[in-house]
């Protein structure tokens, strides 16, 4: 479903001298919230699905293309993003169309599905793979902790060894359906797996700094991507509709806006719930068949 959406393009910085790493590393910096919440995702992971071997470093990657590492860990002390971090609107031409799923319970858009939180997560696949990762008894797509857990899950779907690098692919374009994609997050991949920097998060805060939930009745038009983000080629599929039974919904609803200011990437519609015993399902193919 993701093939045509926007995505940061940036790539590493180069690791030539100590001057220029001092100067160039901040681009590939990871938050202290964040760098944390890849690093449990990947012992949850360890245990639940061990012959997946997914690495933190691949959701870092991931995490760095699809929002900038949250925006520069802009994210309360419970890992929730400060204020909600959207995609455009689901609505055709350049994207998929993607019809309201959740009644604007996650992107406040009762008309159209838009991509939400860190990982960016269309609603319909979060009611799939939601997770919770910091144990509040929640899961919120907005919250990092949950979403890289959930992204994990996501990518070691269908009994995956991610050590593998064909599989490693696959994985990764299930995420967006793009060569342009699948080159920069290698990219970012590789970088962290030579080193890594942790800083301090971006900002703190509390839940009460984060917009109140929002129900619009009429459209919105799309918000333009910023000028550093290009979007991927044409998808050569279409969408299925979302499932007819989806798994529960959170017991609590999260907060939303009304806009995003950062469209990011949402990622493909998986098919099948996770089953116990270490392994998860297969995603199944791309919900962008034609």
């Amino acid at each position: 479903m993701s093939g045509d959406a926007p995505f940061r393009t940036d790539l590493p910085p180069l690791r030539t001298t100590e001057e220029a790493s001092a100067h160039r590393v901040k681009g590939g910096a990871l938050p202290a919230s964040v760098f944390a919440a890849y690093r449990r995702a990947e012992e949850e992971l360890a245990r639940s699905a061990p012959g997946c071997r997914l690495r933190w470093q691949l959701l870092a990657a991931i995490g760095q293309v699809e929002s900038g590492q949250a925006r520069g860990g802009r994210v309360t002390p419970d890992g929730t993003t400060v204020t909600p971090i959207l995609g455009p609107r689901l609505t055709g031409g350049a994207f998929a169309v993607v019809p309201d799923t959740d009644g604007g319970a996650y992107d406040g858009d009762t008309a159209y599905d838009r991509a939400v939180g860190p990982m960016q997560f269309i609603p319909s696949t979060w009611a799939h793979w939601g997770a919770d990762g910091n144990g509040d008894g929640r899961a919120d797509p907005n919250n990092v902790h949950d979403a890289a857990l959930a992204a994990g899950r996501y990518l070691c779907a269908g009994g995956r060894d991610l050590s593998n690098p064909a599989e490693l692919d696959r994985a990764i374009l299930g995420y967006n359906h793009s060569e342009a994609y699948l080159r920069t997050v290698r990219a970012w991949y590789t970088y962290y797996l030579t080193g890594h920097r942790v800083v301090p998060d971006a900002s703190g805060g509390s839940r009460a700094d984060r917009p109140k939930p929002s129900r619009p009745t009429t459209a919105k038009p799309s918000p333009k991507p910023s000028e550093d983000r290009k979007p991927g080629p044409h998808p050569s599929r279409t969408p299925s509709a979302p499932p007819a039974s989806p798994s529960p919904a959170p017991s609590r609803k999260p907060d939303v806006p009304k806009e995003s200011q950062t469209p990011l990437v949402p990622v493909p519609e998986p098919t099948l719930p996770l089953p116990g015993g270490g392994v998860l399902p297969d995603a199944g193919p791309l919900t962008s068949d034609t």
